[in-house]
Order: C-alpha cells, then sequence, then structure tokens
C-alpha cells in the first residue's frame, strides 16, 4: 500500500444528506468541487454505506419509533447510484472516501474503487468490522468520540500489528457541539500519545464557528471532517452540516490559522523584528582605554544604549574578547571583535546548550551526576562537523551510554577489538555504514556491532541512541583515518565530569 498523505486534507461528509434525492446528491457534489477547487485545497468527498438487508433487523425495517431507522430506510441508494457519484467526486477533482458500517460495505467500497476508509466512531470498537478493514488495502482514517484511552490504545496497536497506514481523528459526538463540550486538548494528548499517527479533527459544532477548526490547527490537528449539505424548498439541512458558502469560510478560517501559527522550524527573524529589538538592547563601551589586542573583561567595558550600527551587543559580549584596534574612554565597541576564536569553555556550553535543546524535545531525562565526554577526532573546533557527545550512564560487566549527534554530524569508521554493543535508535534519524554495508535504522530498531566490525554513523537532522555493550574500555577504538589514530585519547575526548560543571563555566 502506498502511503496516502494524510495532510491538509478537508473531509467533507455527505452522509445522509443527499436525502435519497440522485439530482440533489449531483448539486452538493458539483458544488463543493467548486468551492474545494477555487480554494486550492485537497478535498475529499465521504459516503456512507449500510447494506440494510442485513444491517436492520429484519423485524425493525418498517419501524418509524427507532432512531435513525426511517431515515436510513428513507435516504437509500443503489449501489450503481453511488457508482454514478463516486464518478462525480472523481470529476470534481476530490478523492473519493466512505464509512461502512458492515463487512459487506466494504466489498461494495472495493467494487466502485473507493480510495480512503473512514471507521465512525461508534463502529471504531467493532472488531468483526476492523478486522474486515485490515484485509483490504487501503488508508484507514478512524473517529475516537466515545472511545477512552484504553479502547483508542487497543485500536492502535490493532492497526499497528496489521501494518495499516492510518490516521486517528478527535472527535465529539453531540450534534451539533457546543464549545463547552469540544474537548480540544484531547488533540495534544492524541499526538503526545501517537506522535507518529496524523491526528485530525472531525466536528460537529454549528457551521458558523469557524475558531474551532483555527484552535485544532493550533493544536496540531492536520486534517479535517465535517458534514456537508444544501438546503432547498424541498430538503432542509441540520444545524451541523455545512452549506458551500460556510465550508469556503471553514476552509479560509483554517488558511488564516496556518498563516498565523507559521512554520514548525525556528527560521531567523525578519530584519524589521530585529531592527525593533535592536533599538531596546545595549551595547558594548569602553570604560577606560584599550589596546589593540587586550583582552577584554568586565573591569574594561560597561554596557549601556543606544545601540548604534556595528556595535558589539551585550547578549554577544564573554570575557576573553580581544580588542580588534585602541579604544578611548566611552568609545563603542565594534562588532566585529566577535569575531575573535572562542574559548574552549564557550564552545563547550554552547554545544551542550544545543544537546539539553535536544533531550528536552525527545523527552529523554538524563540525571545530572552523569558523566559527559565529547569525542572530537579533528579538534574541538570542528566537533560540529565530525564527533558525537556520550553520556556515559552506566560500566561494569555491562554498559550503557547515550551518544547525542548534532545535526549533519559524522562519526567516522572505527572498530573494536574487546567490546561488543548494540544501537538502539531514540530519536531523530541516524543511519550507520557497518562493514560497508548501509542501514537506516527507524525509531526503535536496534543494530548490533561485533568486536572487529568497522562501523561509521551519520545523521542529517540530529539523532540520540542507546549504545548498550559489553564493559567499555578506553583506547579499544581503532579508526581507519590514521590521523585519527596518532592522536593521544586526550586530544580527541573532552570529558566533562557532570552537568553542573557546565553551567558554572557558563555563568
Amino acid at each position: 500500500m502506498h502511503n496516502f498523505d494524510f495532510n491538509d486534507l478537508f473531509i467533507l461528509d455527505l452522509a445522509n444528506n443527499h436525502q435519497g434525492d440522485m439530482n440533489h446528491a449531483l448539486n452538493i457534489i458539483n458544488a463543493m468541487g467548486n468551492v474545494t477547487r477555487k480554494a486550492g485545497v485537497r478535498a475529499a468527498l465521504k459516503f456512507q454505506f449500510r447494506q440494510l438487508d442485513t444491517f436492520i433487523h429484519l423485524d425493525y425495517k418498517q419501524r418509524k419509533d427507532v432512531k435513525h431507522i426511517p431515515r436510513f430506510m428513507e435516504t437509500a441508494l443503489t449501489a450503481q447510484q453511488y457508482e454514478t457519484l463516486t464518478k462525480a467526486v472523481t470529476k470534481n477533482r476530490m478523492h473519493t472516501i466512505c464509512t461502512p458500517f458492515d463487512e459487506e460495505s466494504v466489498d461494495v467500497i472495493l467494487d466502485l474503487g473507493i480510495e480512503i476508509i473512514k471507521v465512525a466512531s461508534c463502529s471504531a470498537s467493532d472488531r468483526p468490522l476492523i478486522e474486515r478493514i485490515t484485509q483490504v488495502n487501503k488508508p484507514v482514517i478512524v473517529s475516537t468520540a466515545g472511545l477512552s484511552m484504553d479502547k483508542i490504545d487497543r485500536l492502535v496497536s490493532f492497526l499497528e500489528s496489521r501494518n495499516m497506514h492510518f490516521a486517528l481523528m478527535h472527535c465529539v459526538a453531540i450534534y451539533p457541539t457546543p464549545n463547552d463540550k469540544l474537548r480540544l486538548n484531547q488533540i495534544d494528548v492524541l499526538k503526545e500519545r501517537f506522535p507518529d499517527v496524523p491526528i485530525g479533527f472531525s466536528t460537529h459544532e454549528e457551521p458558523d464557528n469557524y475558531a474551532a477548526i483555527q484552535i485544532a490547527y493550533g493544536k496540531g490537528a492536520r486534517l479535517f471532517e465535517r458534514h456537508v449539505g444544501m438546503e432547498t424548498e424541498e430538503h432542509k439541512l441540520n444545524r451541523y452540516s455545512s452549506r458551500p458558502e460556510q465550508i469556503a469560510r471553514w476552509i479560509e478560517a483554517h488558511k488564516q490559522a496556518v498563516a498565523a501559527c507559521g512554520g514548525k522550524h525556528r527560521s531567523p527573524a525578519s530584519p524589521e523584528e530585529i531592527a525593533s529589538l535592536r533599538s531596546l538592547m545595549r551595547g558594548v563601551f569602553a570604560k577606560k582605554e584599550i589596546k589593540k589586542g587586550d583582552k577584554l573583561n568586565r573591569d574594561k567595558v560597561y554596557f549601556a544604549m543606544p545601540l548604534s550600527d556595528g556595535q558589539l551587543t551585550s547578549g554577544d559580549w564573554f570575557d576573553g574578547i580581544e580588542a580588534d584596534k585602541d579604544y578611548s574612554p566611552h568609545e563603542p565597541v565594534n562588532m566585529a571583535v566577535a569575531n575573535t576564536a572562542l574559548p574552549p569553555e564557550e564552545i563547550i556550553y554552547r554545544i551542550m546548550l544545543q544537546v539539553k535543546g535536544m533531550l528536552h524535545k525527545a523527552r529523554i531525562h538524563i540525571g545530572k551526576d552523569s558523566s559527559i565526554e565529547l569525542s572530537h577526532h579533528y579538534g574541538l573546533e570542528r566537533f560540529r562537523e565530525f564527533g558525537a557527545v556520550i553520556m556515559n550512564c552506566i560500566n561494569r560487566k555491562y554498559c550503557k551510554k547515550l551518544i547525542i549527534q548534532l545535526p549533519r554530524q559524522k562519526h567516522p569508521y572505527h572498530f573494536h577489538k574487546k567490546k561488543e554493543e548494540t544501537f538502539q535508535l531514540l530519536y531523530g534519524d541516524l543511519e550507520v555504514e557497518l562493514d560497508g554495508k548501509r542501514i537506516k535504522p527507524q525509531i526503535g530498531d536496534t543494530i548490533l556491532v561485533k568486536p572487529g566490525e568497522w562501523h561509521k554513523f551519520h545523521t542529517l537532522d540530529g539523532a540520540i541512541f542507546e549504545e548498550v555493550s559489553t564493559t567499555h574500555f578506553d583506547n579499544d577504538s581503532f579508526y581507519e583515518d590514521d590521523r585519527i589514530a596518532r592522536l593521544p585519547r586526550e586530544a580527541r575526548k573532552t570529558v566533562i565530569s557532570n552537568w553542573n560543571v557546565i553551567e558554572k563555566q557558563a555563568s
């Protein structure tokens, strides 16, 4: 099965709003197609299938006093009619999607070539139906209204065990849903619990509520569903379904939220923002006469505003900067002095700040008494190109380490004579070359490295992986590059006793 891109998908649920009227159904499909094409978004038109001959008990088919049954019976369409509607959806350049409520309907979905299967909240724990859905080669979207977390866990585990490509939808089965019942924080809960599963929002709030989709997007929902229809003299519309013009405004509200939230990675500030901030910053000024080449410290400088163009800011200053020229008292210190080579303790501090950030993002907690080793094969100044940060947790007959690589960092070819080690990727991306074979583990995968096996690794966006091994011995790493091999261990390692030392150096 090719993975379907669930991101930025707008699902428009026709449900029974066609009222059993083919012309009305086609009008709705065409109108929604016009709206979504004009908005330039990816949309899917959703049907609901029930094989009424078997779905409803024989004794209840004509009953008018049982909820839903009269509406299902009165609005029924044939498979041939749905074939016509499916073709209309495709013609309108929308994806086709359908919610089956029984196993027989899954077969109809296959016959019609519908692309995506949607599982309604009421069916999310329907074992026979879910079993049948997992037997077909379709992407699946599941709504979770009313499900306990235990049931959601069971559902996700079952779908993962069948290698299904699926998404989850936060949903509340109240029609329409008032604001105080939307429970949009559950999007956070689902995203945190299932970080590798796309999370969406299946909505039932009143159609003119456009804040809900904006909040849902801000919470991290990336696919959205609404009931749709049209109102005519003959056919009335319920209070939770949207007309075409309301769908247009709903999509526009989403676009506004996307624009307001911006990218998920932190990009540089705009020139306007930088100028605004610099107008409030302090600059560095000479407190006394300073000669070119002098090392600057707090006794020789002071900080004040205004900050002039080309002046060093108080935030970029650190002890040990070398003066680039002679300075008179009260003269602004040039920004150029910041190009002075950083002292080793400042380099280490900046590296460990980035490492801390990665550990926080990965939700991996390290005790402050853990010893830390910076492995820099070609010198500390080239650490961001070659090296790794090693957290030494345990070293007995067995050994446990955490290895952190910063983005685009490489660790050169080497082997161990004594140690056998197993890597397990915990966070990020990693490529390991093991005796000439390239391995790209997924998070949770393990790689065994036996004594004498050449191995190297690198990362694109950064990686954290665990190394569990037999006892670690110093001087048991043998490198392909003779330049590394000739260096004494202390020349390619910086050992830090614990986090507190780093923080003390920076203060």
